[in-house]
């Protein structure tokens, strides 16, 4: 089995030279913690709407090389979770929430054009498969969903036949047919929204991680070197914010690996998957794939460690266990690929939350701003993100600021000790579950019960 290292997207994307860390004092309008998809986007977004701005952004490493260059490149929004955010926001706010994020494709799209860069953005539709009777439920909640809420354009019913024409699987019972859908390779992107930044004036500062913030007025942002003074504070630090006190009681870090094969292009010919289709399965911890436009095909999994006290340690970079069942997911799941070479593996860590939707608000009596909580879907709606943190950076009141994904109630995890034992006891009788559940065997009532505690206290584990 091929050991977890560093991601592939980083090495095939252009390479960029640092940008020299903060020195001494920086005062600024603006100053943005974290350079990956939010933050950048929310640079973009506060210059667009005050081109004035001072701002800067101040990354711990390089732009890219924590989760915004580790993901599986999945670009898209709501519609395909909106059987759930029913239940979170209710049906006029389930709606409004994929409206908007309708735009994420578009705005992304154009983005690219304009820049005239090639991140391998990729418009196909999106599928979500059963692979085994436990999940059909949730295929059957995404139908409902759509036709409940009047949107049946957006998900369509897919059975075994026309799931062999996009995908042929002998693991595919059926399936769900999401309009919106795209992929991109994620390490062009960010580095491409990279250069924007530095086109558009912002400051940028790399390997410059924050010490402590302190609100006032202006806040002050310590650096190991110096300090930065702002009159806003934007903290877009994704599975970092669960170390963040603000933050701390509503997020948790899980992991996520992926293994890529090597170029296959004549396997995909022979199983029909050349529409450049993004999938995922109905389980508990999803597995997510697609292909690339060299013919490599990323099989990922979101099984990995849960975290502890926000630390992001090398359980979410270096666990084999986790890259074992992402290649075993390839193997089951697309047995027409038996004979390609897995040639790399990596993992990293994702923000969650307890109902798996992203918040976006500001620290109570302070002009310090956060969005975190993506769960696994950040690349598409980090961009809807950026546009509302700018939005509450800059004090502009719209249809964003209005979306229930703002100044949000989320409910509160448990603390450490419990989160972390609670969680990693779930996690491990949900994936003896999911287990018995491909073998075709019923998992013991037990493990059954433990799976399901979350659900019966109002959280979320996985996609259930």
């Amino acid at each position: 089995m091929i050991e977890p290292g560093r991601p592939w997207w980083l090495d095939e994307a252009p390479p960029v030279e640092p940008q020299p860390a903060v020195e001494g004092e920086l005062d600024v309008d603006v100053a943005i913690v974290g350079g990956g998809y939010t933050g950048l986007w929310t640079a973009l977004a506060v210059r667009e709407l005050e081109p004035s701005a001072r701002v800067a952004v101040l990354e711990a490493a390089l732009c890219g090389e924590g989760p915004s260059g580790r993901n599986g490149g999945f670009l898209h929004g709501y519609w395909s979770s909106l059987a759930r955010a029913r239940r979170v926001f209710g049906d006029g706010g389930a709606l409004a929430v994929a409206e908007a994020a309708s735009a994420i494709v578009p705005g992304v799209r154009e983005f690219v054009e304009r820049r005239g860069v090639d991140v391998w953005l990729r418009e196909a539709p999106m599928l979500e498969v059963s692979a085994a009777p436990a999940q059909d439920e949730a295929i059957d909640a995404a139908l409902a969903a759509a036709r409940d809420l009047g949107v049946e354009e957006e998900a369509a019913s897919v059975g075994r036949d026309e799931l062999a024409e996009r995908c042929s699987s002998p693991s595919f019972r059926r399936g769900v047919l999401y309009r919106e859908g795209a992929t991109v390779q994620p390490a062009r992107l960010v580095r491409a929204l990279r250069a924007a930044v530095l086109d558009a004036g912002v400051v940028l500062h790399e390997r410059t991680p924050m010490i402590r913030l302190r609100r006032d007025s202006p806040n002050v942002v310590e650096t190991p070197r110096g300090r930065v003074r702002a009159r806003e504070v934007v903290v877009a630090i994704n599975a970092a914010a669960a170390g963040w006190r603000p933050l701390a009681r509503r997020l948790t870090a899980f992991g996520s690996y992926v293994v890529l094969t090597e170029p296959v292009p004549q396997l995909l010919d022979a199983i029909n998957w050349t529409g450049g289709e993004s999938i995922v399965d109905g389980r508990i911890f999803l597995h997510y794939f697609r292909t690339t436009s060299d013919g490599r095909v990323l099989m990922g999994s979101g099984s990995g460690p849960i975290g502890f006290g926000g630390r992001l340690d090398e359980r979410f970079t270096a666990d084999a266990p986790s890259v074992a069942r992402a290649e075993a997911g390839l193997r089951f799941l697309l047995p027409g690929l038996a004979d390609a070479r897995v040639e790399r593996a990596w993992g990293g860590p994702i923000d969650v939350s307890a109902d798996h939707f992203p918040f976006f608000g500001t620290v109570p009596g302070s002009r310090v701003h956060y969005g975190a909580g993506y769960s696994g879907n950040g690349v598409g709606p980090s961009w809807l993100g950026g546009r509302i943190l700018a939005r509450l950076a800059l004090g502009v009141e719209d249809e964003l600021t209005a979306l229930p994904l703002v100044n949000r109630s989320v409910r509160p995890l448990p603390p450490e000790p419990i989160k972390r034992l609670g969680g990693g006891l779930v996690r491990g009788a949900a994936l003896r579950v999911e287990e018995a559940e491909q073998a075709g065997r019923r998992p013991v009532l037990p493990l059954r019960a433990i799976a399901a505690l979350p659900r019966v206290v109002g959280l979320r584990v996985g996609t259930r």
